[in-house]
């Protein structure tokens, strides 16, 4: 009779459901968080890359890059105060060489720039690249790809109960054309493969 009673008593069901059910609703809602956040990061990034973007096409901008990318990284550790920011510039003679090798002629069919094959040195340093930018922004008319990379600590401490890395990355990039000031300064040359 007192097993009957005891296996009928519906009285503290619930509790033993919520604490099977919390910690899975906790860890998910923690995660939104997070995503959220990223989100937000990335948002407020792409926003101040478009911004920079657009002035370092001006003329004169070579000489202010510092203070362009200095914006950037206020923007970003308004949300983000603990965040390592990198910036990256390469320029290009047109929209269509943004991360495209150098043309070169494949005298062998080897498929590799070698053997003394002639190649285009689009950025005028004298070897093959597999990506004929430039670093730096460039001069009149290039189009330049500005990139920035951010890494920051997760606000949530989600990350070690789901095996994520305790650091989130994110990368915003752009392409714009510098104002035609004045002629591009690159011009390309033909070289020789090693």
């Amino acid at each position: 009779m007192i097993f009957r009673a005891i296996a009928e008593d519906q009285r503290g069901a619930t509790l033993i459901e919520f604490a099977l059910i919390a910690p899975v609703l906790l860890l998910m809602i923690l995660g939104l968080f997070d995503m959220g956040y990223n989100y937000y990061v990335q948002a407020q990034l792409q926003g101040a890359i478009q911004k920079a973007g657009r002035d370092s096409t001006i003329e004169g901008a070579i000489s202010v890059d510092d203070q362009i990318d200095a914006r950037v990284t206020e923007a970003v550790h308004e949300i983000a105060p603990d965040a390592q920011i990198a910036f990256s510039r390469r320029s290009y003679a047109n929209y269509a060489d943004v991360n495209q090798p150098e043309d070169y002629t494949d005298v062998n069919a080897d498929g590799q720039c070698d053997g003394s094959e002639p190649f285009e040195d689009a950025n005028g340093n004298g070897i093959w690249d597999p990506d004929r930018g430039a670093d730096g922004l460039g001069g009149a008319r290039d189009a330049v790809l500005y990139i920035v990379t951010v890494t920051y600590p997760r606000v949530f401490a989600v990350s070690g109960f789901i095996g994520l890395s305790p650091t989130f990355t994110t990368q915003a990039a752009t392409v714009l054309r510098n104002q035609p000031y004045s002629d591009q300064t690159i011009k390309a040359k033909v070289g020789y493969c090693p």
